[in-house]
């Protein structure tokens, strides 16, 4: 049992996001602001610690801190066709070395409104560099029995990478591969899995144990990955 406990969203955590989705001014927002912090931001606080207790322990690679970890709800519009201010969603990311950006295998959390990104979880190796992305697709094609062992574990326990922006063409310098899965996970640019969350279970102290057990399902991935990953120069 985690010594930080997580109680659960507020209530008002969806209708919150939904009355934001409407309203989209900084008035509104501000009038509401006790709102937003004790349905959502300071609850995504507790799971975050929460979880970090429960992953140390387990020996998985997600750091992070119950405020660093979170994303602002204030969107950047600065390059974007949509220029409403706020998201419809909270999240947060936890990593190996505690940052938002790392490319070393991740666990990411989302609260928000099903029309947009809905409320789930994702462990993914997500927009890495060029050469740990090379490395993994080398890795696949020189030993893919470990590549297919795997997605052969995740599939045990319930979990399948997800083909979210995969190449419509197997890159370059891969054209000789010809076995179906491989060539599909050549045309990968992110490995991930993903868990939805039933919008109804975020306000339950159970939602902390759901994902616990999701991240130790995926720990297949993540080995896969980090043991790649070390074969890179520092």
């Amino acid at each position: 049992m985690s010594e930080t406990v997580f109680k659960g969203f507020g209530d008002k955590a969806l209708p919150f996001l939904k009355a934001l989705d409407f309203h989209q001014n900084r008035e509104w927002f501000l009038e509401n602001k006790d709102l937003f912090e004790a349905h959502l931001y300071e609850p995504l606080g507790d799971l975050v610690d929460d979880l970090i207790v429960r992953f140390e322990k387990a020996g998985l690679p997600f750091k992070g801190d119950r405020k660093k970890s979170q994303f602002r709800i204030k969107r950047d519009t600065r390059f974007a066709k949509d220029k409403s201010p706020y998201n419809r969603h909270l999240s947060a990311l936890l990593s190996p070395d505690g940052s938002k950006w790392s490319e070393s295998g991740c666990f990411y959390v989302c609260v928000g409104l099903e029309e947009y990104r809905g409320c789930y979880a994702a462990v993914a190796f997500w927009q890495g560099k060029p050469e740990l992305l090379l490395a993994m697709r080398k890795a696949i094609v020189a030993k893919p029995e470990k590549y297919r062992a795997m997605v052969k574990a995740l599939a045990s326990n319930g979990l399948e990478l997800r083909d979210i922006d995969r190449l419509k063409r197997t890159p370059r310098g891969f054209e000789e591969v010809t076995d179906a899965d491989l060539i599909e996970a050549l045309r990968n640019r992110h490995f991930m899995v993903r868990h939805t969350i039933e919008p109804a279970r975020i306000t339950s102290p159970e939602l902390a144990d759901d994902l616990f057990d999701f991240a130790l399902r995926a720990k297949p991935l993540i080995d896969w990955g980090r043991a790649i990953q070390g074969t890179l120069p520092a």
